[in-house]
């Protein structure tokens, strides 16, 4: 009996680290739900991020912030899987050296993707987090200017596709 029970413990932990290590390698997948247009109309102009896959490890957004005719904020992003983490990499044209700022995938469920990068000097934190289907809320957070900072963006996925 005892030899039985062994087995059987081996065998299942043999099986959920196989189930883990699929998991961790296709920690994408569980982003597919930002792909697509999101839209937010504020009283300080229009965001909007546009997502779509580039292929099996990289997600490709631009999110623009337009208020009238002016383009307030354009950023480029990707979200790219290397080996087994999750990267979201944003470049804003005139900072850091047109260089993009990586953010690592600290957290994660099926309905919030946290990425985060301490040395960064705002935002640290990027969360994403699905309300429902059409509806998400993206937020920014961290330290800035020495105090505690967030910002966060109710967004509604655009039906109309092209």
């Amino acid at each position: 009996m005892f030899q039985k029970t062994t087995l059987l413990l081996l065998l299942l932990a043999i099986v959920s680290c196989k189930n883990s290590e699929a998991t961790e390698k296709d920690q994408i997948k569980t982003a597919n739900w930002l792909l697509g247009k999101w839209e937010t109309k504020t009283a300080d102009g229009n965001l909007s991020e546009s997502w779509k896959q580039l292929n099996d490890s990289t997600f490709q957004a631009e999110s623009f912030f337009i208020k009238g005719k002016d383009t307030l904020h354009f950023e480029s992003i990707t979200l790219q899987q290397k080996g087994e983490d999750l990267f979201y990499n944003a470049t804003v044209k005139g900072q850091n050296e047109n260089k993009a700022v990586s953010f690592k995938l600290t957290t994660k469920t099926a309905k919030q993707l946290v990425f985060e990068n301490s040395k960064h000097d705002y935002p640290q934190k990027i969360t994403y987090t699905l309300i429902n289907k059409d509806s998400l809320v993206a937020s920014i957070s961290g330290v800035q200017l020495g105090k505690p900072s967030s910002e966060k963006y109710g967004m509604k996925k655009n039906s109309i596709t092209k």
